[in-house]
């Protein structure tokens, strides 16, 4: 299948690496003008330029983005309606993993797990909603974790922010069907996914990369980690309107981790 989403106007947060910048490739390749938006603007650029050397000038745009401002919220938002014409696909992606136990995690830590991963999908979703309504049909895809549903002892701030994700999710998508809009809304849940995030994974930093990468591989029924491609195919099809009878519903890619 080609062009799943020709014509689709898109924003994805935390756009500048990892799943983000695989997210706005995929979708640009697929036929999406992309607003790729990070509070790293040089490396949202940089993927922006990439996409554009591939599926041509004007795919793809760029702009600083603080999730946790309202201020840069509606900035971004005025980006897509000047930038891309509207607004028909938001993907909340931007977030942070930190680790830390209930004894050990700092309460600063916390409010800044809920700043980014919560509040940020929380004004995403309100301040795109009117854009969104202007171009339906049309579909936000926030980016939860299995964690949201297998918790850790040593991730308590993930763990319960992610969740709040899922639940968030579930009540904006109920709300646009009891307004009769056709804006879905769906959240996605991957396990382990090869990018920068499982840093916060490795606890012994003297031993090799490859050796945490093996030991959550065990931990997986299907026998690896995630690649960004993969999940990014989610987001394609919760993004287009091969989904269009899907909302408030959950995409677990994990493996098969939930299924032990």
């Amino acid at each position: 299948m080609s062009g799943r989403v020709a014509g689709k106007k898109a924003l994805v947060t935390g756009a500048a690496r990892g799943l983000g910048a695989a997210i706005a490739g995929k979708l640009a390749d697929e036929g999406a003008q992309v607003l790729l938006t990070d509070i790293n603007e040089a490396g949202a650029a940089e993927q922006a330029a990439a996409i554009n050397a591939r599926c041509g000038e004007g795919t793809a745009y760029a702009v600083r983005h603080d999730v946790t401002s309202e201020q840069d919220w509606q900035a971004a938002v005025d980006a897509a309606r000047d930038r891309l014409g509207g607004l028909s696909i938001l993907v909340n992606n931007a977030g942070i993993a930190p680790g830390g136990s209930i004894e050990s995690v700092s309460y600063e830590t916390w409010k800044q797990a809920f700043a980014i991963n919560v509040d940020g999908v929380f004004l995403g979703c309100r301040l795109a909603l009117p854009l969104l309504r202007e171009n339906q049909p049309a579909s936000i895809v926030n980016m939860s974790s299995i964690s949201a549903m297998i918790a850790g002892p040593a991730l308590i701030a993930y763990n319960a922010s992610k969740a709040a994700v899922w639940m968030l999710t579930k009540s904006v998508a109920l709300q646009c069907a009891k307004k009769g809009w056709d804006i879905r809304c769906n959240s996605v849940h991957p396990t382990f996914v090869d990018t920068d995030i499982l840093e916060n994974f490795r606890l012994d930093k003297s031993r090799p990369r490859e050796d945490t990468l093996d030991k959550l591989s065990a931990q997986v029924p299907i026998g690896r980690i995630g690649e960004p491609e993969e999940i990014a195919l989610g987001v394609l099809y919760l993004a287009s309107d091969e989904s269009r009878y899907m909302t408030g519903a959950e995409l677990k890619l994990d493996g098969g981790i939930s299924a032990m």
